[in-house]
């Protein structure tokens, strides 16, 4: 089962059930996917692959969190919670990231695998990274720690 079929399973049971929260976070993912979708029509894509709509995901949430932080400065409690809500809802379809240390782990793993020594072979460990572990890797954290793991 496909990510989009995920989203759209998720649509129906939260229409069932009358969760209009819930419901209106994932129509708000489905709007993004029609555009994404749209977007990718010129390089003659019909509909945007797996990885792409993870990528789209993980785009959805920065935003969001940026918001919560204006709204809880601002003293809007009540729309950082439902930023938050959304979050939420969005990282249902997302795999589980991998902590601190299953990071740090696998860049060491990376590095030894590829055989890398310095700064200049990062961008070979990060394709092994993405390779083996995809969505699973935040992309930025992972960088920084590959960088001290190439320094070290």
């Amino acid at each position: 089962m496909s990510v989009r079929d995920d989203i759209s399973a998720s649509m129906k049971s939260a229409m069932k059930a009358g969760k209009t929260e819930r419901l209106s976070a994932i129509r708000l993912i489905m709007a993004k996917l029609k555009d994404a979708d749209i977007a990718a029509r010129p390089r003659g894509v019909e509909r945007i692959a797996d990885d792409e709509v993870l990528g789209m995901l993980r785009g959805m949430i920065k935003p969001r969190r940026e918001a919560i932080e204006l709204y809880e400065k601002g003293g809007r409690p009540e729309l950082a919670a439902k930023e938050q809500a959304e979050i939420a809802v969005i990282e249902e379809f997302l795999p589980r990231a991998l902590n601190e240390d299953e990071m740090r782990d696998a860049a060491k793993a990376a590095v030894a695998a590829t055989g890398a020594a310095s700064s200049k072979d990062m961008g070979r460990v990060m394709a092994a990274l993405k390779a083996q572990h995809g969505a699973a890797l935040d992309m930025s954290r992972i960088g920084a720690i590959v960088k001290d793991e190439l320094a070290g």
